[in-house]
């Protein structure tokens, strides 16, 4: 069995497209995934499988949410590895968590978008990119920077999810 993580996108944010974390627990049971934890209200899954591809695992939960809901949810797995890899990897390392955030990007984007988005400047907030994901640095509040999951999606024409430092951690302690 594998552990993997599921971030789902835009869940319980106000008052929409709700989910239960109970509920997504006994889907993910339901899909055949052993061993779900789910952590806070905004769709963080940790969970084993014997499937090896990411995408037909986030094709699995899309498609259960779409049964069970009614409603489309974009999905992004990664394994247990990548996670601690992500935060292994983290170059801001020692600033102040609350000021941390992740973008986490559904596939690897073009490297001639990838180009673009690294000419980008949103001063005094700065960002790092990796092959599947970005590091934030926010010296405000995450809802003003222009570092937000549009941006990156625009740019780089991949879907996307950020979580908080303290929630990327909280999840590395699941695993």
């Amino acid at each position: 069995m594998i552990q993997y993580i599921a971030i789902l996108r835009g869940i319980n944010v106000g008052g929409k497209r709700k989910i239960l974390m109970k509920d997504l627990k006994a889907l993910f049971v339901e899909l055949g995934f052993a061993n779900a934890q789910t952590y806070i209200q905004s769709g963080n899954v940790v969970f084993e499988s014997e499937e090896g591809q990411h995408s037909i695992i986030e094709g699995m939960i899309g498609d259960g949410i779409i049964r069970q809901y009614g409603f489309e949810v974009p999905v992004i797995v990664r394994t247990a590895h990548e996670w601690k890899q992500l935060v292994e990897d983290n170059p801001y390392d020692g600033v102040d968590i609350r000021q941390l955030h992740v973008t986490v990007f559904k596939a690897l984007p073009m490297s001639d978008r990838v180009s673009q988005l690294n000419a980008f400047r949103a001063d005094p907030d700065e960002f790092s990119l990796a092959e599947r994901h970005a590091y934030i640095r926010c010296f405000g509040k995450y809802h003003e920077t222009k570092l937000g999951n549009n941006l990156f999606e625009k740019k780089l024409q991949v879907s996307c999810t950020t979580r908080t430092w303290k929630t990327i951690l909280a999840i590395l302690k699941l695993l």
